[in-house]
């Protein structure tokens, strides 16, 4: 008899899974999520719901399959859980028969949240590059490579070691929803190479900015003594299929519907922002202005993208805040009443509790007259203490 397992690993790994056990009735696996996504176990008569099992902000949080483990993991840099949370998933996978089914439900994060490092590579390893390579300002697509290239689950690796029949639901928060690029692509044959992870390093900060272990197997496989990632035409990935099922131009027009039911005139601008965070706020900022000139009020125009911050101070932050945060000036200098949001789909901005900022045009002025300088805050990193 067909057997489905289920991997869920993501910020919203906890929703996803529920949503699976919903649709295919009793389910069990594994649910890998972030701390913030703690979710309510579904209560089992030996087993009665608890108060403390609750999280008060995640009240409204849907409730796992009973037959599935819950593992918080570290992120945006990974820590023990994500490792225990990965060779989890690989033990799953590898149970699992011809007859059987994976089921792997993918969503932002699951890169940190899931994590197995490759020979060679420690944990720690791979948390000093990822810290390096996010401060360094390396968009998605240039972090994900390398991690595939440290890993023994990225990188099609997960679909690799099962025999079972793999379905990959993703719901993409990288620009241009690359399959191969969301969570560093477990399920999916990898184009990358080693040399290609290499190359990163050099461009964000080279050779010597990263750990031994790190370039050490960088360089053994680039000299083909250690096997390259699972590529497109793999037999061992061939019985894997992935699939989109939700991406940012679906939020855009989530939040493009609620806009007009309260009544605002609506222009959503398509192009991904993307660059970094203060350079791509101030052009953005101009472009919607200038879009939302010649339409009634009020008017709300909706964007999306990812953008990425090069760190150089030592303040706390995440990219839709330094974002938020870079607007305020010029947007005191505006003619007429405007306000700027930045959030996180996932609710999630860097490390941080908050899921991005708002700005208005008094922005500047209040943080003037409480004797705060959002300069200097931007200049530290630091829009979260702002």
């Amino acid at each position: 008899m067909e057997h489905v397992a289920v991997i869920a690993a993501g910020k919203a790994a906890p929703a996803m899974a529920a949503a699976a056990a919903k649709r295919l009735g009793s389910l069990s696996g594994l649910v890998v999520g972030a701390e913030l996504a703690r979710p309510v176990v579904a209560p089992t008569p030996e087993a009665p719901p608890t108060p403390e099992a609750t999280p008060t902000s995640w009240a409204e949080q849907p409730p796992l399959p009973s037959g599935c483990e819950f593992i918080v993991g570290g992120h945006p840099t990974p820590n023990a859980r994500s490792e225990e949370g990965g060779r989890k998933a690989l033990a799953i996978a590898e149970s699992l028969s011809e007859d059987d089914t994976l089921l792997v439900l993918i969503s932002g994060g699951a890169s940190a949240l899931m994590a197995v490092p490759a020979d060679g590579v420690t944990l720690d390893d791979k948390r000093a590059t990822t810290d390096r390579l996010l401060r360094a300002g390396a968009d998605i697509y240039a972090l994900n490579t390398v991690r595939k290239h440290l890993s023994a689950i990225k990188g099609g690796w997960l679909a690799a070691r099962t025999r079972a029949a793999c379905i990959a639901l993703a719901i993409s928060d990288v620009v241009g929803d690359d399959l191969s690029v969301i969570a560093s692509g477990p399920t999916v044959a990898d184009a990358s190479t080693f040399q290609d992870a290499l190359d990163i390093l050099r461009r964000f900060g080279g050779e010597h900015a990263y750990p031994a272990g790190v370039v050490s197997r960088l360089h053994a496989g680039v000299h083909g003594s250690i096997a390259e990632t699972p590529k497109p035409g793999d037999a061992r990935v061939a019985n894997a299929r992935t699939r989109l099922i939700g991406s940012r131009r679906d939020a855009m027009r989530g939040a493009a519907d609620q806009a007009i039911a309260l009544g605002y005139q609506v222009i959503s601008i398509d192009d991904a922002v993307t660059g970094e965070a203060r350079t791509a706020s101030a052009s953005h900022l101009g472009a919607a202005l200038a879009r939302a000139a010649g339409i009634a009020r009020p008017a709300c125009i909706v964007s999306s993208g990812e953008t990425t911050v090069n760190v150089t101070g030592s303040g706390k932050g995440g990219r839709n805040q330094e974002f938020a945060l870079a607007a305020a000036e010029p947007l005191a200098e505006t003619a007429s009443a405007a306000v700027v949001a930045s959030v996180g789909t996932d609710g999630i901005d860097g490390p941080t509790d908050a899921a991005g900022a708002i700005v208005d045009q008094t922005t500047r002025s209040r943080a003037a007259a409480a004797g705060l300088d959002a300069q200097r805050f931007l200049s530290n990193n630091d829009a979260y203490a702002f």
